[in-house]
């Protein structure tokens, strides 16, 4: 039959299998069957596709893990894993877990009759202390945000394993290149892999890995009924970007290194926050990873600070190839009370810092200059700022 031009331009074409340096992007929604009734790879992009499974493959891998699951945000996939509860459940999560999770536990899990507990989970037996007969879930965060306080892995995943409990851990800030929860007994690993696996801020993104079967098929349900999997051109662009993950993060790595010996020779900043140095951190991850957190002397000072640093992006997120400062009391963890942020030390003075890729020896210039500026004299007549301005 011959066909019109408007019918050729719409009606599927098959394509020949081709090698290819990156896998093509499936942009179809839908996946014709040539028989009703028959067993097909693929039907509607919401239930399976082929670029999300190459991504959730891959991320596995790295993870060492069984399954991969990727949806639409981070936040989307800690909610696929707190969505493992029941009504009458009672979850525990770190007394400074990240604003978007506290929002969750405390603003939307309570409507589900799902019970939670924050507490400081550097302390096992603290954990413990907190269990109830109705608990089903551990999560941790390691290293925390924005403080990067350390938990013990293995400890909890032993104090989770006595009571019959799932662990499971956001493993963003560390990546599966520096640590591997599952290894330490975690039953569930997430991502927000928004942050360093994708790495270029183009795109939102989340991970969920396990090696349990039927924890796997449960999160799988959730993605296809809440319609949480994450689209075609992400898991297309995000497979893409994790060619280049090891050299990004190597490099972000050690530029963070001889960031954090300069701040630490300035006044200006009393305190650095990062877990490089913590010994129950270097037992069970390589490094300290590319983000740490650090405090101004004088917190009226902090906009006039960011206000005065060129080479940084002042915004949300981490874990892009540019540097990236943010201010975790107005935007990370705004939606946390207050009172709760400043008890737990998230005060206005506080700064949290994401290292990319640019010189380290131009940021560290673009610090002190920013740092001189701010607490003594302008120097914008000074070389090396003006260079830094243009």
């Amino acid at each position: 039959m011959s066909l019109s031009s408007e019918t050729n331009l719409i009606k599927h074409h098959q394509f020949p299998h081709i090698l290819a340096a990156n896998p093509p992007l499936y942009d179809s929604s839908t996946f014709p069957t040539e028989l009703i009734g028959s067993e097909v790879s693929y039907d509607y992009a919401r239930s399976g596709h082929p670029n999300r499974e190459v991504l959730e493959e891959k991320i596995a891998a790295l993870e060492n893990a069984d399954y991969g699951i990727a949806y639409n945000s981070g936040i989307g996939a800690i909610s696929a894993v707190f969505f493992l509860l029941e009504s009458g459940d009672h979850l525990i999560i770190p007394n400074d877990v990240y604003g978007g999770t506290y929002r969750l536990c405390t603003q939307f899990l309570p409507g589900l009759n799902i019970e939670v507990t924050t507490v400081d989970t550097t302390k096992p037996e603290e954990v413990e202390k907190a269990i109830k007969e109705n608990t089903k879930l551990i999560h941790i965060e390691t290293p925390s945000n924005p403080l990067f306080k350390v938990t013990d892995i293995k400890a909890i995943a032993d104090v989770a394993k006595a009571h019959n409990l799932l662990l499971s851990v956001d493993n963003t800030f560390l990546t599966p290149l520096s640590q591997k929860p599952l290894e330490l007994g975690a039953d569930i690993v997430s991502h927000s892999a928004t942050k360093f696996l994708s790495g270029h801020s183009d795109l939102i993104a989340g991970i969920v890995v396990t090696n349990n079967a039927e924890v796997a098929e449960q999160l799988r349900f959730i993605q296809n009924t809440l319609g949480s999997g994450l689209s075609a051109q992400d898991s297309w662009t995000l497979t893409k970007h994790l060619k280049t993950l090891h050299v990004r993060w190597n490099q972000s790595v050690q530029n963070t290194q001889k960031i954090i010996e300069f701040l630490k020779t300035r006044p200006e900043i009393t305190e650095v926050y990062y877990p490089g140095n913590d010994e129950i951190n270097k037992k069970q991850a390589e490094n300290g990873g590319a983000v740490l957190s650090f405090r101004l002397s004088d917190p009226e000072k902090v906009p006039e600070f960011a206000r005065a640093l060129k080479i940084p992006q002042i915004a949300v997120s981490l874990g892009g190839i540019q540097t990236i400062v943010s201010h975790p009391a107005t935007m990370s963890h705004a939606s946390v009370p207050e009172d709760v942020r400043n008890e737990r030390g998230i005060t206005f003075d506080l700064l949290r810092l994401s290292v990319g890729l640019e010189d380290p020896d131009e940021l560290i210039a673009d610090f002190e200059a920013a740092l001189e500026e701010t607490y003594y004299e302008p120097i914008s007549t000074n070389f090396e700022r003006e260079r830094l301005s243009s």
